[in-house]
């Protein structure tokens, strides 16, 4: 694949900073952040596989974010900590190219898990009658199936497009991973046509699910605002404040890297950007649906209790 398209076999990847005293800090930094997020991730994983309260399709697409944000991080973390001791972070050409389709992959598809969850809640608040029937386990297969297979699609048309281009002579990708425009910008060919589908897939991969996830929370507001009590109002809203956290947070993040003109953002500011979706996300999550759940919070006690007293 090397040979046909470009004589670049490997590439360098140029770390997020070169600064040697900033190097040791920054990898017990990353190296923290990723054992929280593998534990934090595991943990809800394990734990909603463990206790059978939590078998219900919110806890189900849960399951299914917290098992995308540790393969998530997985693809990138340990490959960046290597740059912090490594004089050049050598990556191949097909392990650049296999990192890009998962790094895609996994942000699809977190995308549209993420606009599933606001679905999942907007049919728990506005029509609780029906809501079981309405997020019968055919239908929660059928939107999970969809959120893969829209991560499949996004991931395929990204790497197929980077994989088409021609890169000559520079290796040295400005970058803590094998990401879009930091290849993009090696090309020695001309790159119109990537750029525009990268547009098209990045305005699907993020247009579709803020579209679901801001008529959700719009109707879920206006259902909110005619509970009579304030109670009421509280309690239906504090069961979303942690996924308008995260949704906030991820594409707040990934909008601001992928929705602007390359020519504006430079790939340093990229790089730190990118910190936000790639490092701090998949870590936060946990800790944000963990810390402000009753029903987790319950789980693991009642877990810990069951292995300290069988």
């Amino acid at each position: 694949m090397a040979t046909k398209n470009s004589s670049v076999t490997e590439f360098i990847l140029a770390g997020l900073t070169d600064q040697p005293g900033l190097q040791v800090p920054l990898f017990f930094l990353f190296l923290c952040s990723y054992v929280i997020t593998v534990v934090g991730n595991l943990g809800l994983i394990t734990l909603i596989g463990l206790n059978s309260h939590l078998h219900t399709p919110m806890y189900f697409f849960l399951f299914n974010l917290s098992l995308i944000d540790f393969s998530y991080s997985t693809t990138i973390t340990p490959k960046m900590m290597m740059s912090f001791f490594s004089k050049k972070n050598i990556i191949l050409y097909t392990g650049c190219m296999t990192q890009l389709f998962f790094f895609c992959f996994f942000v699809v598809s977190e995308c549209f898990i993420l606009s599933a969850m606001a679905y999942d809640r907007y049919v728990a608040i506005c029509k609780p009658l029906v809501y079981m029937v309405t997020m019968s386990p055919q239908v929660c297969f059928l939107l999970l199936l969809g959120v893969y297979v829209m991560g499949f699609s996004g991931a395929m048309a990204h790497t197929g497009s980077i994989v088409s281009l021609t890169f000559c002579a520079d290796n040295l990708v400005n970058h803590f991973l094998c990401d879009i425009f930091p290849l993009l910008e090696l090309s020695c060919n001309s790159k119109n046509v990537n750029e525009l589908v990268v547009i098209i897939v990045v305005v699907i991969g993020i247009g579709m699910p803020v579209v679901t996830i801001s008529i959700s929370y719009a109707l879920i507001l206006s259902s909110i605002l005619h509970i009579p009590s304030t109670e009421g109002k509280f309690k239906a809203f504090s069961t979303c404040t942690s996924h308008i956290i995260v949704v906030s947070l991820f594409f707040g993040s990934g909008a601001f890297v992928y929705l602007r003109p390359p020519s504006s953002l430079s790939l340093d500011q990229g790089k730190v950007s990118s910190l936000f979706y790639t490092i701090m996300s998949p870590m936060l999550n946990p800790l944000i649906y963990s810390l402000r759940n009753k029903d987790v919070k319950f789980a693991l006690r009642k877990t810990l209790r069951r292995k300290t007293f069988p």
